[in-house]
């Protein structure tokens, strides 16, 4: 399918991001002492990710809704997890996004002084999405959700760019094999192409990571390579962001991470969207 609709406020499209929150993510990343805790490094990525999509989408008349956004977390519960005025909702316009943070945070960020040293500065941090850990990882149930929420968005935007869903997690589904879910998310689709499925496996102990590969062969368990098998594959304009980000990509390489660390969820979140056709 072409993956080819240009994004615009009569045509957006959207992006629903799935978050495990279960008990391990209070785990630190790669296992070091200093690192963050997963759901707390995860929540940052997701609440930056909002403000640079906020960002991208702001011109001179105000922020276009170029893009419906929404989060679901699974964990203890499996729900919408904005906070705020936002709280319950699946899908919201990119602009009430900007408009409708839970709260702003005081963060310390550092920058060069201009003498070629580094000082600390204090900085304003929306946030939409708390960090949680509890309880098992349903992911079956999360999926199901997605596709409960993308169903009437697709049948509403029939023109526009697919949706793409990011699945975060740390373990295996514990309640059945996720891939018939999947599965069900990304037959979904638009005249533009399918959903798009993109999974991110991230770390708790140190090792080898994989992003952006082109088949099972040579990943390290059979969870890893039911993961992949439920990723989509990268449609161009996905595949071109990788590329320039010095991947080696094909036609057969997929929406997949497996052992990433921090950066590496950043990376992975920043190439999985950015589609390239905004107008």
């Amino acid at each position: 399918m072409a993956y080819e609709a240009e994004i615009g406020r009569d045509n957006p499209s959207a992006f629903l991001f799935l978050i495990d929150n279960s008990g391990s993510m209070v785990d630190k990343f790669g296992g070091q002492a200093g690192a963050k805790r997963k759901a707390d490094g995860v929540a940052d990525a997701i609440n930056r990710l909002l403000q640079n999509l906020a960002i991208k989408c702001s011109k001179s008349d105000g922020i276009r809704d170029y893009f419906e956004v929404g989060v679901i977390s699974y964990g203890k519960k499996v729900q919408p997890a904005f906070g705020g005025p936002l709280a319950g909702r699946a899908l919201v316009p990119i602009s009430e996004v900007a408009n409708n943070p839970a709260s702003i945070e005081e963060r310390t960020k550092k920058a060069e002084d201009g003498s070629g040293g580094v000082v600390e500065e204090k900085v304003k941090f929306p946030v939409w999405f708390k960090a949680q850990a509890a309880g098992a990882t349903p992911m079956c149930k999360a999926l199901k959700l997605a596709r409960e929420t993308l169903e009437p968005w697709v049948k509403a935007h029939e023109y526009s760019y697919p949706p793409a869903v990011i699945n975060i997690t740390d373990g295996e589904s514990t309640d059945g094999d996720p891939s018939e879910a999947a599965k069900e998310v990304a037959s979904l689709s638009t005249s533009d192409g399918d959903v798009l499925l993109f999974n991110c496996h991230i770390s708790s102990a140190a090792g080898e990571s994989v992003l952006f590969t082109d088949a099972p062969e040579g990943l390290p368990d059979q969870y890893a390579k039911l993961l992949f098998g439920m990723s989509s594959r990268l449609p161009e304009p996905v595949r071109e962001a990788a590329s320039r980000e010095g991947f080696s990509v094909s036609e057969h390489t997929r929406g997949f991470a497996f052992n990433a660390d921090l950066v590496e969820l950043i990376r992975f979140l920043d190439i999985g969207t950015r589609p390239s056709n905004l107008r």
